[in-house]
This record gives C-alpha cells, sequence and structure tokens, in this order.
C-alpha cells in the first residue's frame, strides 16, 4: 500500500499487516526499486522480455516475493519495478510520458484520486483490460471507476480501504471509556456525531498530554468517503461547495477543532508519527491501510496496546485504493497484460495483503485462507480480515471527478489551519474554495 502517497487524502503508505503467525517487524520492507530500464532494451535476441513496472509509494509486489514468482513461471520474462516515493511526484511525470509517449513502463500505477481524470482525458492511450479481466471478480463499484462509457477498462484494481476505526485501549481505559470492540462499536453506531460524543467523554478524565483523535481532517475524509456523492455529480459537475457529505465532514471537523478533541496533526508527518509512538493519541480514522502506519510508527513499545472497531454508524466507506494500467505505448502490451492480469488475481491480492497489508479489491481474494482469518497481533488479534470483507461488500459506489484529489488535499489543509492556528471555520472555507476554483477553472 505504499509510502507518502497523499494525493486524496490517503498517505501511501508503509503498510504492514501482520497475519496470523507473522508480527509487524518481521513483515516491514522498503517497496522501492531504482531499477530504470529503456524500453529499447526490454528484449532481447533469445526472446528474453524485461517487463517495467512504475508505481509510486508501497505495492507490495515485491515484499511479497510476485516478482521473482511470475518469473519462476515464465522463465523468459523479468520484471523490473520503478517506485516513486511520493505520488504527487509520480502523477505529473505520467501525464507528461502520456502526451509525448515516450518514457512509459509496460505498467502503470493509477492512483484512485487520478482515474475519472485518466479515464475522461487519456483512455485512447491505455490497452482495454476488460478484454483480459473478468470485472465481475471485483466488488461492483471498484472496476467501474476505471471503465469509459463505452465500457474500455483502463485499469485492473489493486487495492481499497474499507473504514474501520483504530484505537488506543490503554488511554481508553485510563480515560474510564470501554476497551472491547463490540462494546466501543456500540457507543459510536449512531454515526460520527456518536464518535464526537465519545471524544467529549474523553476528554474529561483524558490522561495529561493526550488527545481524543489525531487530526479532524482525517475524520473528514473519513465522513466524505461514506457517501456516494462527494465533489461532482454525475454529469461531471463540481458540487462540493454544496455537498451535504462535504458540508457534514466539514461541519464535524470544525466541531473536533473548537472543542480540542483534535492533536491537529496532520497525517504522515514526523510530529504525526511521533505522537503515534508517545502515546499521545486515543483514536485514528482507521482504513485497512491504516493499521500498517499505527503500528510502524507507534513501535513495539506500543504493540498490544491498539485495538480496531468498526467504523462509526451504519454506512460502508471506501479511503483510497489504486490500478494497473497498461500503456499503448509500450512495447510488449500483451506480455504486460497478461502479468496486470496475474498479479490483480485472488491469489497474488491475498498475498499483497499478507506482506503489507493492502486490503483486496478481487471478491475472489476474500475467502482465501490469508484474508478470510487474518488478524492483528498488533491490535490485540483485531480480525481485520472478517471486519474489511463485512465493510467492502457494501461501500456505495462513489461518483468520482477529474479533481476530487486536489478538492480533498485543498479541504484538508484548511481543516488543519483551524485546528492548528485557530483559523475560524467560515475563513478557513472561503480559503479553501478560492484555492479549488482556482485550480480546477
Amino acid at each position: 500500500m505504499r509510502i507518502t502517497r497523499t494525493v486524496a487524502g490517503r498517505g501511501r503508505r508503509v503498510a504492514v499487516l501482520a497475519t496470523t503467525g507473522l508480527t509487524a517487524s518481521a513483515l516491514l520492507l522498503t517497496g522501492c526499486s531504482s531499477d530504470d530500464s529503456d524500453s529499447n532494451e526490454s528484449s532481447d535476441a533469445n526472446g528474453k522480455i524485461t517487463l517495467t513496472v512504475a508505481d509510486f509509494g508501497q505495492f507490495g509486489y515485491k515484499e511479497a516475493g510476485l516478482f521473482a514468482k511470475y518469473h519462476e513461471l515464465h522463465p523468459n520474462i523479468t520484471v523490473k519495478e520503478d517506485t516513486t516515493a511520493d505520488e504527487k511526484v509520480y502523477y505529473p511525470k505520467l501525464l507528461q510520458q502520456l502526451n509525448s509517449g515516450s518514457g512509459l513502463a509496460d505498467v502503470q500505477g493509477l492512483e484512485v484520486g487520478r482515474i475519472k481524470e485518466l479515464v475522461d482525458t487519456k483512455a485512447d492511450q491505455f490497452a482495454d483490460l476488460s478484454k483480459v479481466i473478468d470485472v465481475n471478480e471485483w466488488v461492483s463499484w471498484k472496476e467501474k471507476q476505471a471503465t469509459t462509457p463505452d465500457g474500455k477498462v483502463i485499469g485492473a484494481g489493486t487495492d481499497i480501504g474499507p473504514m474501520s476505526l483504530c484505537y488506543n485501549t490503554e488511554l481508553f481505559k485510563k480515560a474510564g471509556l470501554p476497551t472491547d470492540r463490540k462494546e466501543v462499536a456500540a457507543k459510536i453506531s449512531g454515526g460520527w456525531e456518536d464518535y464526537l460524543k465519545l471524544g467529549e467523554e474523553y476528554k474529561k478524565k483524558a490522561p495529561a498530554g493526550t488527545f481524543y483523535m489525531d487530526s479532524a481532517s482525517a475524520m473528514y475524509n473519513a465522513v466524505v468517503s461514506s457517501s456516494a456523492k462527494q465533489y461532482y455529480d454525475e454529469s461531471g459537475k463540481p458540487i462540493y461547495k454544496d455537498s451535504p457529505s462535504v458540508q457534514q465532514g466539514w461541519n464535524l471537523a470544525a466541531e473536533a477543532a473548537d472543542k480540542k478533541l483534535t492533536q491537529g496533526l496532520a497525517q504522515f508527518n514526523d510530529p504525526w508519527k511521533a505522537a503515534l509512538r508517545k502515546g499521545t493519541i486515543a483514536t485514528v480514522a482507521c482504513p485497512a491501510w491504516m493499521a500498517g502506519q499505527i503500528s510502524v510508527n507507534a513501535g513495539d513499545g506500543n504493540k498490544g496496546k491498539w485495538d480496531i472497531t468498526t467504523a462509526p454508524g451504519s454506512t460502508a466507506a471506501n479511503w483510497g485504493g489504486s490500478f494497473l494500467g497498461v500503456p499503448k505505448a509500450g512495447k510488449h502490451v500483451d506480455e504486460a497484460s497478461k502479468l496486470v492480469k496475474w498479479l490483480t488475481a485472488p491469489e497474488q491480492q491475498a498475498a499483497v495483503f499478507k506482506a503489507i497489508g493492502s486490503f483486496p479489491s478481487n471478491k475472489g481474494a476474500y475467502d482465501l485462507p490469508d484474508v478470510k482469518n487474518a488478524t492483528l497481533p498488533y491490535f490485540n488479534d483485531a480480525p481485520i480480515g472478517q471486519i474489511y470483507a463485512d465493510e467492502a461488500k457494501s461501500i456505495p459506489e462513489t461518483v468520482l471527478g477529474p479533481k476530487d484529489g486536489i478538492i480533498k488535499d485543498t479541504i484538508s489543509t484548511q481543516i488543519n489551519n483551524m485546528e492548528q492556528r485557530g483559523t475560524a471555520p467560515d475563513k478557513a472555507w472561503e480559503a479553501a474554495t478560492k484555492s479549488i476554483d482556482k485550480a480546477i477553472g
């Protein structure tokens, strides 16, 4: 699931999943490779082929040993990965390469916050994967995100981010709150409003120097992610100024900031990591990939102090996810398409989940032991395979827009300003809308 991926509100994480019999420390691996290969040198006279995979953050294929396994299955094919840590750096480069028709890898990672723009403006530059994969294998809404109106599929789904809530049981206990995951779920069953009420309970007896949540902007993203309509309507018109989900998320974030329920930390930055390590954060809105961030940054000293329960309310939510696409400009489109099909098949998605915690978008993986029976020892053996699979099956189909990532990141920045600088909500909203309108035209 990728390191420092910040677009669309999600850090492409150092995600480390501890499944049954595994520990987080044993699975912490770096997902980056600096291997670059010129497309003109991707095959030789003996028929051996080198396929390049360009992605961002941590997709988990190397960690799961999948490139080496593919070579064993296909001795004439070697796969090399070229990873960019930050998707904000990766995407402009991808656009430049698509525009010039050169420099592209055989397989390119595509972020969900960009997929609508690519479907609308660059679909003719990608191979149609509907001729290779069975889109019915994925959760219904996933492949629709990468499908053109005439049925062309430009990307095969990798992971998704079904929502949960991660909480520090030690801090909850000291604040007089329940620690059992079912009891916590009952306290927030009414939705994110109940989540804030629980925060007020926490604050009354909170251990000194601790905060109920890490970031109001993270809660905002979780709230908006539960809605089918977020920043655009079906016609492609930006509606973020009038969107009920955006208004709800913004108002809840403003309330959290005003009541000092949040530590006001931008996620994935060094102060946020330090707060996890010091144990000053009681709750974190937790899409599937977030557990890895917490376990890595909180460290061994906090193992067993965290747990995971279902997200507030009864509406399922998804935060994050990516795709693999095959540019037509590649020299080995057929071979690359077959590689994508294999990498996104249930067994391989389950292997990635086991290795780094990226939750599969291919439904066939949910009944495999490495997913179905997965638990997290770091989080009191929370049954995350069950929690996330149940959530994934009921996530609503979201209307995506071409600038979702920009809108979400801009709003999150202004929420951080409310938390950190005390900016009044109306001034923060005015600043956000001006910036967004300028960016999206």
